[in-house]
């Protein structure tokens, strides 16, 4: 029987396709059903979740729930340094823990600089504070060796209590972000003796960042969170933080094509954890039960991110959206598709940041060999 035009079509179609992008195709693809190998992530898992319980349900007791962000984003030092000896883990934590209270008391002051300019749309305000942070905390991770890399979590302490429709005084991200920090710190202590010493763990050296490489990382993540942050302002979604958080989370990747399958595996993760977090507020619930299902998915973030992160985006995304309930339960189901839209534009974003230096670092290497 003769081969259909369609076959042959199709047949060279791909053979047109170079070997190496269809070899990078297949293993981008493969990345977000393979689930990595186990490091040990039970015992770090579960020190996190009590240093993620501990402040909130302090909170619970005293009835200021509304501060719960400023303890959770303070609880974010806990993920530093999973897998180093204890030293070198409080070491990073208290660096990362200095600088997102920092982040934390410089969005609260945007906040009350923003009521004092009220022609300024509050919007444009998270914007600026997130590129900011994304340019001032870039060369904080390899001058220190921190891990995980990445602006991240820094991006997200600011701009997500940039958008808070209340106004704090600039003690209480000092006093509740800073004593998340120092809880943190006293379960790495507590863990150190409970199975999580890590002695044979090898310490990564901090890297040497040049003027130059500084400037590179500061343009490349503070572009990516202005874009975005920019572009989704400019269509009137209600929190552009997401899309920047979105921008600048591939970018802690090393590689090229790590970078495009982290913002890919992102979208992915945003869209099924989005269907669990509307499960978890479809019905009323009491905010202690809040509290427990930020803590459950913060264990099942922990252990599955680094190996799948797809995976543990669908975790991740539930547990931030309850974050953001819990301090704000007014704000409910009007997160949910914003937070989709917003994480592909971000996606987006990140990937054309990412073409972007590949260009250019191309153009550059050219006129070096001529």
């Amino acid at each position: 029987m003769p081969e259909s035009h369609v076959s042959r079509h199709h047949r060279t179609f791909l053979h047109a396709i170079p070997a190496e992008a269809r070899e990078h195709v297949g293993s981008s693809a493969r990345t977000f059903v393979t689930l990595g190998e186990a490091r040990g992530e039970f015992v770090p898992a579960v020190r996190i979740s009590f240093s993620v319980a501990f402040p909130l349900v302090i909170l619970l007791l005293l009835g200021r729930l509304d501060l719960s962000l400023f303890a959770s984003f303070g609880t974010f030092s806990s993920l530093y340094g999973r897998f180093v000896p204890t030293r070198e883990r409080v070491r990073q934590q208290a660096i990362a823990g200095s600088a997102l209270v920092a982040c934390e008391v410089f969005a609260t002051a945007a906040r009350h600089v923003g009521a004092l300019v009220p022609t300024l749309p509050g919007a444009w305000i998270v914007v600026i504070v997130g590129t900011i942070v994304a340019a001032l905390t870039s060369g904080l991770v390899p001058r220190f060796g921190l891990r995980p890399r990445g602006v991240l979590f820094f991006v997200f302490a600011s701009t997500a209590i940039a958008t808070s429709p209340h106004n704090f005084p600039l003690w209480v991200p000092l006093l509740v972000g800073g004593g998340s920090v120092v809880i943190s710190l006293a379960f790495s202590a507590l863990f150190h003796v409970l199975g999580e010493a890590n002695t044979g763990r090898a310490v990564p050296a901090p890297e040497r960042v040049s003027r130059a490489d500084y400037v590179q990382d500061a343009g490349r993540f503070s572009s990516a969170a202005l874009l975005a942050g920019s572009i989704s302002t400019a269509l009137m979604i209600p929190s552009p933080y997401w899309a920047q958080v979105a921008a600048v989370a591939p970018l802690s990747e090393t590689r090229r094509l790590g970078q495009v399958n982290r913002a890919l595996h992102r979208v992915v993760g945003t869209v099924l954890g989005v269907v669990i977090a509307a499960f978890l507020m479809s019905f009323p619930s009491e905010p202690w039960q809040t509290v427990v299902w930020i803590v459950v998915m913060q264990f099942l973030a922990e252990m599955f991110v680094t190996r799948n992160y797809s995976l543990g985006l669908v975790f991740v995304t539930p547990l931030a959206l309850l974050m953001v309930h819990l301090a704000n339960p007014e704000r409910n189901y009007e997160m949910l598709v914003p937070r989709i839209v917003e994480t592909s534009i971000g996606a987006c974003v990140g990937i054309a940041v990412v073409v972007f230096g590949l260009i250019v670092e191309r153009r550059w290497a050219s006129r070096k060999i001529r």
